[in-house]
């Protein structure tokens, strides 16, 4: 029997895999993402989540090969809450008859915001170069300005890219200084206790 996480976007994935490693589990499968790489706008509607979901049920339905879903969404600003609601909907339509445990984890620091908001708390590296982007967002005229959102991507990209990679890897950032290979050089502290929910939840569901 397995158990299968769905994630919102690759970079999501990357994270968990490397996440999971450090906490030595082996038994929860990484499922494909619910979005494309960098679609910030594609859970408006949870659409994405919930065609997944239909692709599992029938796979539950047909073989029952998996006993648990785990699923983790970002909170954004709509908040933990509001998120967790929206996803139980969805599930609550499609399992209420079906044998599978699924549990819901909305990615979030203090409430709100999605992983690159956790990645900026837990960066544990030199943030010199990154850090100095909050005075470029201070100057930019107001109808200029990022929103969190936007302004928290930019920040890790700058702190993978050129706090972190050499300049012979930042010649190849795309390659070299992306979440992917940026998860496996120790520059996050994964051993945060910021992460502790989010532990919890990936032990319960690779529990037996």
């Amino acid at each position: 029997m397995s158990k299968v996480l769905i994630v919102e976007s690759h970079n999501d994935k990357f994270f968990i895999e490397a996440l999971v490693k450090h906490m030595n589990s082996s038994d929860i499968t990484i499922e494909t993402p619910i979005c494309t790489i960098d679609d910030y706008t594609c859970l408006t509607s949870l659409s994405q989540l919930e065609n997944r979901l239909v692709a599992l049920k029938a796979e539950v339905e047909k073989i029952a090969s998996i006993e648990k879903i785990g699923i983790i969404v970002d909170a954004d600003k709509v908040g933990v809450q509001s998120r967790t609601d929206e996803v139980q909907i969805i599930v609550d339509k499609l399992f209420t008859d079906l044998d599978v445990e699924i549990n819901i984890y909305i990615m979030n620091v203090d409430g709100q915001g999605e992983l690159e908001t956790v990645l900026k708390q837990i960066a544990s590296s030199d943030t010199t170069i990154a850090d100095c982007l909050g005075k470029w967002q201070t100057c930019l005229p107001t109808d200029k300005k990022l929103s969190q959102k936007e302004f928290d991507k930019v920040w890790v990209q700058m702190y993978q890219r050129y706090d972190c990679c050499t300049k012979k890897e930042a010649k190849q950032a795309g390659k070299k200084c992306n979440n992917e290979m940026s998860f496996s050089k120790n520059i996050y502290n994964l051993d945060n206790p910021i992460l502790d929910e989010l532990k919890t939840f990936l032990q319960e569901l690779g529990a037996n």
